[in-house]
């Protein structure tokens, strides 16, 4: 039942009123003192009459408000309407109603203001998660312009800096509400962003993809156990590392997060086996390339196996082409949109890539998380080299591994050792082999506020990374760094 606090109880004014006229009788003596004493009794009488009618006019509002048709004499637009003639009413009486009304407001508590929050959640389930991560790190070697090398998010040293900003919207299909389709748009900014949309060499309009580091339709076709179908673009999942720092071991992210593609475009299936084995296979424009820079579609198949809850394996195989069949020009006879200005390369390269990736997660205990990744990348600029143009491949192989031990249910500390061999300078434009070691501690401050505070060591076979000294390279780079990351949102788990 509903109730105005603001109004005293109608049974309480009702006794009040009974107990006035019981005590002051009308028929009193006509002397002066009785004259007097009559002319308080008209008043008190009037005060009666005028608490009998306010009680009258309470019981309706009350009526109205415990939604009782009987009593209130309407329901729905009818109550609605009373209720306001009872208000009306209220207020028409004499001066003596503001000071009663005043009286009795004030022995009510006053409402505090409302909490502001966010919206976690929208109307048919979407959820809406908001990130931002920022950190501030110091490159011991006082690189000119104070940039890290072969860094993918904590670029910059001796800055505080924002890594990204991130606004997602989240839409999961869900068969037992009977709806089988799906949305994801994930808007980033910062730093990380220009690290993902930066490279005019496999995107030939980034600007207009800058911030949209995910957007997706996804649809559950009705085909055996259910053949997930996501259409648009999406972070690739070749690399056991992922985009969101609150959902990593480490701030910082390793060579191969790095080196191996951010995302892709196009479509991607998924298709449950059992509840161990699933299989995945993509058609995609390229790697790193929401628009392609050439005719050839890449294809990726894989799976996924899980043989116990503790224990899972990715395997995936990506075959492509991404050497650009046109290069930018500006003498276009007709008009055309910014950035397709084109003139094609004849002869185009052709040769292929192939990337065997492969990672697994073991949750050896409660507290302990073991993770592991190898990867195998090849690539020819020409399928078949004509003479004088060079057919030796270039490779980058190597591995990384991963430990994470949880000291409490707010902290834990974790290890990253990693091997990369750059054969043709695929990753770092020189032949070298790069090796790095990273030591992280997390604290969570609350459910949405994570902090790091990392140390980490780059090494190469020979002298690559920037010092103070610009003709002095070091063959190491160290670092720390503290990262902060705040999240808050209504979608579950890893985003």
């Amino acid at each position: 039942m509903v109730k105005d606090h603001l109004a005293p109880p109608p049974c309480l004014a009702l006794a009040f009123a009974l107990f006035a006229w019981a005590a002051f009788p009308l028929d009193a003596q006509t002397t002066p003192q009785a004259q007097s004493d009559h002319e308080e009794v008209q008043q008190l009488k009037r005060m009666v009459l005028d608490l009998q009618s306010r009680v009258a006019v309470l019981e309706r509002q009350n009526a109205v408000l415990s939604s009782d048709p009987a009593a209130a004499g309407a329901s729905g637009p009818g109550a609605a309407a009373a209720l306001t003639t009872a208000a009306a009413e209220l207020r028409s009486g004499d001066d003596a109603a503001p000071a009663v009304a005043q009286t009795s407001a004030s022995n009510s508590p006053t409402p505090g203001p409302a909490p502001v929050n966010l919206p976690k959640t929208l109307p048919g389930g979407a959820t809406l998660n908001y990130l931002f991560d920022g950190y501030y790190e110091y490159n011991f070697n006082n690189p000119p312009g104070r940039v890290n090398d072969l860094r993918a998010y904590d670029v910059l040293s001796n800055a505080f800096s924002i890594n990204q900003a991130d606004l997602i919207l989240d839409l999961d299909p869900d068969l037992a509400a009977k709806r089988r389709y799906g949305l994801r748009l994930d808007l980033q900014f910062g730093q990380a962003t220009e690290t993902l949309q930066g490279n005019p060499a496999n995107e030939p309009r980034p600007e207009i993809y800058r911030n949209i580091f995910q957007a997706y339709g996804a649809y559950i076709a009705p085909i055996g156990h259910g053949l997930d179908v996501d259409v648009g673009k999406w972070a690739s999942s070749l690399g056991v590392e992922g985009n969101y720092t609150k959902d990593q071991m480490n701030y910082s992210r390793s060579f191969f997060f790095y080196f191996l593609p951010f995302y892709h475009a196009g479509v991607r299936t998924s298709y449950p086996i059992n509840s161990k084995l699933t299989l995945n296979y993509w058609l995609v424009n390229g790697t790193n390339q929401s628009e392609p820079t050439n005719g050839y579609k890449d294809e990726l198949f894989g799976y996924v196996l899980q043989p116990a809850k503790s224990l899972s394996w990715t395997m995936n195989y990506y075959l492509g082409q991404d050497h650009p069949d046109v290069t930018s020009a500006t003498d276009c006879t007709v008009p055309v949109q910014p950035g397709l200005c084109l003139a094609p390369i004849i002869p185009a390269p052709n040769g292929k890539l192939h990337i065997f990736d492969s990672y697994a997660t073991w949750q050896a205990s409660a507290k302990l998380t073991l993770q592991g990744e190898a990867d195998y990348f090849i690539e020819r600029e020409w399928a078949n080299a004509a003479p004088g143009e060079s057919s030796a491949p270039s490779h980058v192989i190597g591995g990384v591994g991963y430990v994470q031990y949880q000291l409490s249910p707010r902290a834990d500390v974790a290890l990253r050792g990693e091997y990369l061999s750059d054969r043709g300078g695929l990753f770092s434009e020189t032949t070298q082999a790069l090796k790095e070691g990273t030591a992280t501690y997390e604290y969570k401050f609350s459910d949405g506020f994570d902090s790091f505070l990392e140390f980490r060591r780059d090494w190469s076979n020979r002298p690559y990374f920037q010092t103070n000294q610009p003709t002095s390279p070091s063959q190491q780079q160290p670092t720390a760094a503290v990262g902060l990351v705040w999240w808050y949102g209504g979608k579950q788990g890893t985003w």
